[in-house]
């Protein structure tokens, strides 16, 4: 049920797990070998956001700002207008939370070649609590004139998407989480901006386990692990297949490629750890609705902020746990069969 791509061990308990912010300073380093333009800025966060690794190996094409995350998306726009490839970081609560206008304005307007890199996204930083825990700003960079948006679902994907945003000209937004994570993916995982791909699919399985998927998932970022474990647990307990389709970018989105999935279905869930309004569920909900409208449930936060808390027990405490996206596709099923 599973494409030969993703990673076999992916359900088992000990399975390998890195964050997907060590992906970036993996491919940030990288990309330092083979390109004297790429450069790097930092907020005074260079080691929680990875950057540490490229500012080691080439200190006079790394800059340190200080907590000064407009300066930082100002120096940037120049550079990226100027023939550099600026990656800049922070935690995404300040870039782009606090620096938006600047992003806005001299960023996304000018088409200014920069990657704006956005840490500890998602209610999993845990104890830092809501002042930390990015939950919008997929929605206000989806928005955006000129922006890519970019969410991958591990480290090896973070790598990948990192080096690929230096190969897309213009504003590239891409968001990482800080807690370790399944690897979900592998080397071979084919990844390219602006193509999603289906994780699981009971209808290209073999023999018995072969199903007509009933219920589309389609998510991003680490929180497709939970998906997959629904998928799973659908087909082995309640004989009800499904389709888990990795959409990690959501600006431009794969549009062919989710609605034809979508068809197939005929109904859809959509998971991210952010706000239900704004981010992938309401890319997918637009999607669907000037072109093909079709049951579809949303997981993701209702319209509040978390709280401070081991990122396990916030992600069931806000519903977007295994068990709640189960829920979710049940809820979308029986709206299905009343159509």
């Amino acid at each position: 049920m599973i494409k030969e791509f993703i990673n076999k061990r992916v359900f088992d308990k000990d399975a390998e797990q890195k964050a997907t912010r060590e992906g970036y300073g993996e491919g940030l380093v990288e990309l330092g070998k083979h390109n004297e333009k790429v450069v790097a800025l930092c907020a005074d966060l260079t080691d929680s956001t990875q950057v540490a690794k490229f500012a080691k190996e080439y200190p006079k094409r790394f800059f340190e700002i200080g907590v000064a995350e407009q300066n930082m998306a100002t120096i940037a726009a120049g550079m990226g207008v100027s023939g550099k490839i600026p990656f800049i970081s922070s935690y995404a609560t300040f870039s782009p939370g606090r620096n938006y206008e600047q992003i806005r304005t001299t960023i996304a307007y000018n088409n200014s070649n920069v990657k704006i890199a956005g840490h500890h996204a998602g209610i999993s930083t845990g104890p830092d609590g809501a002042t930390h825990q990015a939950t919008e700003d997929i929605a206000i960079m989806r928005v955006m004139p000129n922006m890519k948006v970019i969410v991958p679902c591990d480290a090896i994907e973070a790598r990948k998407a990192t080096m690929a945003a230096a190969h897309i000209y213009g504003p590239v937004y891409l968001r990482f989480t800080r807690e370790k994570t399944p690897m979900m993916t592998t080397e071979e995982t084919p990844f390219a901006p602006g193509r999603a791909y289906a994780m699981w699919d009971t209808g290209k399985a073999k023999g018995k386990n072969k199903m007509k998927p009933e219920v589309l998932f389609v998510g991003c970022g680490p929180i497709l692990h939970e998906a997959l474990k629904v998928a799973k647990d659908l087909a082995e307990k309640d004989g009800v297949g499904s389709l888990v389709v990795n959409s990690h970018t959501i600006k431009p989105l794969d549009e062919k490629f989710i609605l034809d999935a979508a068809k197939e279905c005929g109904a859809v869930v959509t998971i991210e750890e952010h706000q239900k309004s704004g981010g992938l569920g309401g890319a997918v909900a637009e999607l669907l609705a000037q072109n093909n409208p079709l049951p579809i449930e949303m997981v993701g936060l209702h319209d509040t902020y978390a709280e401070s808390g081991q990122p396990s027990e916030l992600m069931e405490k806000y519903c977007l746990s295994a068990r709640h996206i189960k829920a979710a596709a049940k809820k979308v099923l029986n709206r299905k069969k009343k159509r």
